[in-house]
């Protein structure tokens, strides 16, 4: 269902509706005599011309009428008052608050600290640590109970060796004492990265506080960052259930040795690799860096290759058996590349707070927020009760008077005092009351200082009024297609049924042979293959005649197999017997084909996934048709005629 949502949303944002649209604009068409105008389909048109992959959809016709189903759709989804459903409105308030944090911030400081961020990952830092743990609202005497002992810690550490003072205070409760290897920036949280890339090799830090306690670190070493590879490799499954199958440690060894032999690469891969996504592609991989492989096993070798070209030995991963082939080194992308994902983790982590701190004194200055006003009145009504979470506003309390201002909305002492009743459900750690007042207060501003920018940023921000309009017609879509289209497999299963009896025609297995493939380099060694398969000896016994203990001229496949399968030349003949000789994917192939296995009928269980996906597309066909029946469609031809003509200018 994802997959379905991501598609609606993308939809949405390929035909997305524009906010202010001129009335003196010339209309294209009408949906129940409401106008569309033509200069919001030129707009999204040109907009998404290049991201269309269908060629058809760039015509101006083929275009239009999938704009107006798009309009359609929405229309019939407002009609069924989706628009108004508290589930929906919830997801959409969601959606905004999230999407108004990218808007809502102060652009210096994330730049200041982007750029920090960027610096730390082109390094890695080699660190231990020493922890006392001690609990972020810990009391006075804890706290100052655990940074002595810190203290005592570090004079030990420098007095004798931090490695050994280290080891011996480790119990895993109180006190930690871990190797960290390397690290690079957003590993560890903002404080302790801080103080780590801050520290000089060789040296221990000062004692600093985090959530989890306070630490001291001894840098042993810093280094530039590793990058990125670029690998191909081979990659062998166990394939459960099917004895006809080499085992893949067994047949991994044979490929090792064919590349000893001065094989190809990209050739083998394209041949034996069970990766589908690479293996057409001589088993090349996407480049990634550390911590992005979910295999470590994998990361370390790829990573150990030291030469571009080189070759590992085959190792086995939780994925299965493979060869891994360096194909590139790169060093740290460039600030600009690399920006836009930083951005975001500055954004997720600790650094976040010193954002926070920016933004709100920067909304302080835009809504004219002066010095915080007198708060003595609530500090007089307040009492134990509040720590108990028991308190409440006396029966002669004055709501009514003005607090503050922001823009143009007044807060009352009213809105400051139910902040007071609801937060004191908060464990509230016990302080004179005027520090909690103070401390309270400050939180309200904040949180009512960036409401109010929430809540008239559709206004003051264009970008993100458009955002918000395409994800607000996405999410409408997407409830009207599921509640209409896509849960159709749930209730209609009867008519799926019959669906599947009028077109069975179109469900069924391809014609494919049971089938073994010999590949090898050499012509002269599968012309004697050929003979020895023509005289059907085992395949045990072949090997042995054609493969030497180290050396390995012939990898053979035994499958059922289709036309696509990739061990066959390109318009293979399905025909029982052995074959001639092809040349295939840069090298030689005979094909001993057992047994032709004929096109065959699909069930209904066997075909239901693409049953019910092409009743969906039936039934959406016909719905559609349905809704221009019920909302007309009127298209200003002349206008039309003047977009086209235009267009091909």
């Amino acid at each position: 269902m994802k997959l379905k949502y991501s598609l609606t949303l993308f939809l949405a944002c390929l035909i997305m509706q524009l906010n202010g649209q001129s009335v003196k604009n010339d209309v294209l068409f009408t949906v129940a005599d409401e106008p569309v105008y033509t200069s919001e389909f030129l707009r999204v048109y040109n907009k998404n011309l290049d991201l269309v992959q269908d060629d058809s959809q760039k015509n101006i016709d083929e275009y239009l009428k999938l704009f107006t189903n798009y309009k359609l759709k929405l229309k019939e989804a407002k009609s069924l008052g989706l628009d108004k459903k508290p589930s929906y409105l919830k997801e959409l308030d969601k959606y905004k608050k999230q999407l108004a944090k990218n808007y809502i911030t102060d652009s210096k400081v994330t730049d200041a600290l982007v750029k920090e961020a960027y610096n730390r990952m082109s390094y890695e830092v080699n660190a231990d640590h020493i922890l006392v743990k001690v609990n972020e609202n810990a009391t006075p005497q804890d706290t100052l109970k655990a940074y002595t002992e810190i203290l005592k810690l570090r004079d030990r550490a420098l007095n004798e060796g931090f490695e050994k003072v280290r080891a011996e205070v480790h119990n895993g409760q109180t006190l930690f004492g871990e190797k960290l290897g390397y690290f690079t920036g957003f590993k560890m949280v903002y404080k302790f990265e801080n103080v780590a890339f801050n520290t000089n090799v060789g040296d221990i830090s000062e004692p600093f506080r985090t959530r989890f306690g306070y630490h001291i670190v001894n840098v042993l070493d810093k280094r530039k960052s590793r990058g990125e590879r670029t690998v191909a490799h081979i990659m062998l499954v166990e394939k459960n259930q099917d004895s006809l199958s080499e085992k893949p440690e067994v047949k991994i060894q044979e490929i090792y040795k064919k590349l000893t032999q001065g094989e190809s690469f990209e050739s083998l891969a394209k041949q034996f690799s069970d990766d589908k996504n690479s293996a057409p592609n001589g088993g090349k991989l996407k480049p990634f860096s550390g911590g992005q492989i979910r295999a470590k096993a994998f990361e370390d070798v790829a990573f150990n290759l030291e030469k571009e070209g080189d070759v590992s030995e085959p190792f086995k991963t939780e994925f299965g058996w493979h060869i891994v082939k360096l194909h590139k080194i790169t060093n740290v992308p460039s600030f600009e590349e690399m920006k836009p994902e930083l951005v975001e983790k500055v954004k997720r982590d600790d650094r976040s707070k010193l954002i926070d701190e920016a933004l709100i004194n920067k909304l302080k200055l835009k809504y004219n927020i002066g010095v915080e006003p007198n708060l003595e009145y609530f500090v007089s009504i307040l009492n134990n009760d509040y720590f108990k979470r028991t308190w409440s506003l006396p029966d002669n309390f004055n709501g009514r008077e003005s607090l503050i201002k922001i823009g143009d909305k007044q807060f009352t002492n009213n809105d400051f005092a139910v902040y007071l009743l609801n937060t004191q459900r908060l464990r509230t750690k016990e302080a004179p009351f005027e520090t909690i007042v103070s401390d309270k207060y400050q939180s309200f501003l904040k949180e009512s200082l960036i409401k109010y920018q929430e809540d008239h940023l559709e206004s003051e921000n264009e970008d993100y009024a458009n955002i918000v309009a395409e994800y607000r017609d996405g999410l409408l879509l997407f409830d009207l297609m599921e509640n209409t289209i896509w849960n159709s497999s749930k209730s209609d299963s009867i008519e799926i049924e019959r669906f599947y009896e009028k077109n069975k025609a179109n469900y069924f297995k391809p014609e494919r042979i049971n089938a073994v493939v010999a590949v090898s380099t050499k012509q002269k060694t599968l012309k004697k293959v050929s003979k020895l398969l023509s005289k059907n000896m085992k395949l045990d016994q072949i090997k042995s005649l054609v493969n030497g203990n180290d050396k390995i001229d012939v990898i053979f496949t035994s499958d059922v197999m289709d036309a696509e399968h990739q061990a066959l030349p390109e318009a293979f003949e399905f025909k029982k017997g052995v074959s001639k000789i092809y040349k295939h994917n840069d090298s030689f192939v005979v094909v001993k084909v057992n047994e032709v296995l004929p096109k065959e009928q699909k069930s209904f269980n066997e075909a239901k996934g693409k049953v019910i996906s092409d009743y969906q597309n039936y039934k959406e066909e016909k719905w559609l048709n349905d809704l221009k029946a019920k909302y007309v469609v009127k298209v200003n031809e002349d206008v039309l005629s003047d977009i086209k003509s235009k267009q091909k200018q």
